[in-house]
């Protein structure tokens, strides 16, 4: 199955039918819950997953177009997070791809394609992998609305090369489904409240003593508020470090300021 549903549609006029077969649990096509009624996509999603051939058909696979919110929309113990959990921790996901903007008629924000699968190979067992794919694409002779770029032949061999070979490298990463995966624990300093994101698999007393006590010795958390959450930060992890040339940093500086105090003659 391959699909692009619409973007940030709300499904407020369905919230009946969908509420009532959320309800049915794993007998239903959402049985992970419902995510904000501002955005389906995750509804789509689930709805797709819902139709793939059964394992012991010989199962299925799908691709959907998603935008980033998505991915990362909603901290632990919201439905889009909780979502997500569902996905990951029944290994739906096999890869995530970055695409170029300025791909579609109507909208010029960064997309991407989930390919989700109930057959996945040996080597993808509880493994994501995510490729950054986002300069991969040919100008358009004349910008068509928004769409101003497309995936020409060899972007797309380009593109299915990395997804295939599945390695990692500068554009293609391997992560473990639990490495998406979060507790947020509450902590206490005097009359503030405030919460961290501790690592699944990582010890929360020790993450504690190493990252908060230092700066907060005061502080305390109460475990009895711990919440499990799961984003896919896509961007962080293909973030590109630049080093600048300090001295025309400073020169660039100098100019503007050198423009405001004109200005500012100019006015006074």
């Amino acid at each position: 199955m391959i699909a692009n549903p619409p973007y940030g549609v709300d499904w407020k006029k369905d919230r009946d039918a969908v509420e009532a077969e959320a309800a049915r649990g794993e007998a239903g096509r959402f049985p992970a819950g419902t995510p904000s009624v501002k955005d389906a996509q995750l509804l789509f999603l689930q709805h797709m997953i819902s139709k793939l051939r059964p394992v012991h058909e010989g199962g299925g696979r799908l691709a959907v177009v998603l935008s980033g919110s998505a991915a990362f929309t909603g901290s632990a113990g919201t439905a889009q997070s909780n979502i997500r959990r569902w996905v990951l921790e029944n290994d739906l996901l096999e890869c995530v791809i970055g695409l170029p903007t300025e791909l579609f008629y109507n909208t010029a924000i960064t997309t991407y394609i989930w390919v989700l699968s109930n057959k996945k190979n040996v080597e993808r067992k509880n493994k994501v992998q995510l490729v950054e794919a986002k300069n991969s694409y040919h100008y358009l002779r004349k910008k068509l609305g928004e769409k101003n770029k497309e995936l020409a032949a060899v972007d797309i061999d380009e593109i299915c090369d990395l997804y295939f070979h599945f390695n990692n490298g500068d554009r293609s990463r391997i992560f473990n489904t639990s490495d998406f995966g979060y507790t947020q624990v509450t902590v206490f300093n005097g009359k503030e409240k405030d919460t961290e994101n501790v690592p699944l698999g990582e010890d929360i007393d020790e993450y504690f003593k190493r990252e908060v006590l230092p700066y907060s010795p005061d502080a305390k958390i109460d475990r009895k508020k711990d919440k499990i959450g799961y984003e896919i930060p896509f961007k962080r992890y293909f973030s590109e470090y630049k080093e600048e040339d300090m001295e025309k940093v400073n020169t660039d500086i100098k100019s503007k300021i050198d423009e405001i105090t004109q200005l500012m003659r100019g006015l006074l």
